[in-house]
C-alpha cells in the first residue's frame, strides 16, 4: 500500500465514474475525503408530486451517493448548501459553495496534501478557491459539457472556468477532443492537460448468460433487445432514437428497445413513441440502480447511444466490458474508443436514418463478443487509477511537497 498522501476530492455526487475512479485509488493512498454539495431543498422531490420536483429530486440526499462497497479509508461528506437557481444557470453558486465548503473543513479538521476536483463547475471553481485558502496544489478533471459547452455560453462563464483552469496545477480530461478545447480555446498549456479516459467496473461488468438475465428482468427471450442507459435530457439524443425505430421496425418486427433513465424530456418521449405506433417496440423503464444495468447490458444484443455531444461516456466503456457492441454517433471521445467495426458502428449526431441503418446492420451482424471483452479490458478502472496516481506524484512534486512514501 502506497502511504502518505491524504486526498481531498470535491465533487457534484458520490456515484459512477467518480465514485469508480476513488475506490481504485484508494488502496494506494493514505486517506481520501470526497464532499460532494448538496441542495436540502432536493428533498422536495420526494413531496410534491410535479414533474419538476420529480427530477430534482435525484440530487437529493439518497440520489447523490452510491457507498456500497466504500473502503474505509474513504470518507464521504455531504456539505448543505441550498439554492434555487440550478446549477448551470447560477454563476453565485462557485463562491456561496466555497464558503460552506471551507467552513465544513474547517470545523472538521479535515486535513490534505492534494484537491481532486471533478468537472471544472462548480466543483473545479471552489477547488480553485480552496487552494488559494489552504495553500495546496489543484487537480481538476474535465469531463464534458464543463468543457465544450459552459464556457461558451457568455464572458461570464468563460471567466469562472477561465480563473478554475487557471488555478489548477493540472487538467486531467476525458477525450483528446477535450484536450483540443482546452488548449485551443481555454488555454491551458498542453505541458498541464493529461487525457486520461473513464472507465468501469470489471468486477460489476463482466459476461452473464443471456437467458438467465432476460427471465430476471422478465424481457422476452424471443426479440432481439436494444439497449439504451442514459439520463432523458436533449443532449443525448433520445429523439433521434425513436425515429430510427420507426424505421427500423418496417424491417423486423423482432426488436424490444429498452431505454433505461429518467429526466425532464420522459413525457415527450413516451408520447412521441406513442404518436410514431411504437408502444409495443419502445419501454421505457426508468431509473434503475447501478448495480442492475450490467443485468440489461447482458440481456441486450446491442448498445445504443445517440448523443449529439458526449465527454467520453461511462456507460460506452460499460457496454464494451460485457462485450455488448455498440452503435452511437460519433461525438466528444466516443470515436477515440470505437475505433473498429468489431466494437461498434458510428454515425453523425442527428442523423436517424444513418442511426437505423447502423442498427440494422449490427443485428445481422455475427460479433466477436470475447473479443469486444478483451478490448475493453483496457479501460477498467484500477488502469485508469494508476495514470491518475502517476499525476498525483507529478503534481506534488513539482508543488514541493512530497508525502509519498519511498515505493511509489
Amino acid at each position: 500500500m502506497r502511504e502518505g498522501i491524504r486526498l481531498l476530492v470535491t465533487a457534484p455526487h458520490y456515484r459512477y465514474f467518480i465514485k469508480g475512479l476513488v475506490e481504485a485509488t484508494a488502496p494506494h493512498v493514505s486517506e481520501v475525503t470526497v464532499l460532494v454539495r448538496y441542495n436540502p431543498l432536493s428533498e422536495l422531490g420526494r413531496r410534491i408530486p410535479l414533474p419538476y420536483f420529480r427530477h430534482v429530486g435525484r440530487y437529493s440526499r439518497a440520489g447523490l451517493l452510491d457507498l456500497a462497497g466504500k473502503p474505509g479509508n474513504v470518507g464521504v461528506h455531504l456539505v448543505p448548501r441550498p439554492y434555487v437557481v440550478p446549477d448551470g444557470r447560477n454563476k453565485k453558486l462557485g463562491d456561496k459553495l466555497f464558503v460552506s465548503f471551507r467552513d465544513y473543513i474547517r470545523e472538521k479538521g479535515i486535513e490534505f496534501d492534494l484537491i481532486h476536483a471533478h468537472f471544472i463547475w462548480s466543483a473545479g471553481y471552489v477547488g480553485a478557491r480552496l487552494k488559494e485558502e489552504f495553500g495546496t496544489p489543484l487537480i481538476i478533471t474535465a469531463h464534458g459539457y464543463d468543457v465544450y459547452d459552459l464556457p461558451f455560453r457568455d464572458g461570464g462563464w468563460f471567466e469562472r472556468v477561465e480563473y478554475a483552469l487557471g488555478a489548477a496545477d493540472h487538467v486531467i480530461t476525458v477525450s483528446r477532443r477535450n484536450g483540443e478545447i482546452l488548449r485551443e480555446r481555454l488555454k491551458v498549456p498542453a505541458g498541464r492537460i493529461s487525457v486520461i479516459p473513464n472507465g468501469f467496473d470489471s468486477r460489476l461488468f463482466r459476461p452473464m448468460n443471456r437467458e438467465t438475465v432476460r427471465k430476471k428482468l422478465g424481457l422476452p427471450q424471443d426479440r432481439r433487445v436494444l439497449l439504451n442507459v442514459a439520463n432523458l435530457v436533449p443532449v443525448k439524443g433520445h429523439e433521434h432514437l425513436i425515429l430510427a425505430m420507426g424505421e427500423v421496425v418496417k424491417h423486423r418486427g423482432d426488436v424490444l428497445l429498452v431505454i433505461v433513465g429518467d429526466g425532464p424530456k420522459r413525457r415527450a418521449l413516451e408520447k412521441l413513441a406513442r404518436r410514431m405506433g411504437l408502444e409495443h417496440y419502445v419501454w421505457f423503464v426508468g431509473r434503475r440502480p447501478h448495480k442492475e444495468v450490467p443485468l440489461w447490458m447482458n440481456a441486450a444484443d446491442l448498445f445504443l447511444l445517440p448523443s449529439l455531444d458526449e465527454g467520453n461516456p461511462t456507460v460506452m466503456f460499460e457496454a464494451l466490458g460485457v462485450g455488448l457492441p455498440f452503435v452511437g454517433t460519433a461525438v466528444g471521445g466516443v470515436p477515440e474508443v470505437i475505433t473498429s467495426e468489431d466494437y461498434g458502428l458510428l454515425c453523425p449526431p442527428g442523423d436517424s436514418d444513418c442511426l437505423a441503418e447502423k442498427i440494422l446492420i449490427g443485428l445481422e451482424r455475427d460479433w466477436n463478443r470475447e473479443r469486444i471483452v478483451e478490448y475493453g479490458g483496457q479501460f477498467t478502472w484500477d488502469r485508469v487509477a494508476g495514470q491518475v496516481l502517476e499525476v498525483y506524484k507529478k503534481v506534488l512534486v513539482d508543488f514541493k511537497t512530497e508525502p509519498f512514501r519511498e515505493g511509489i
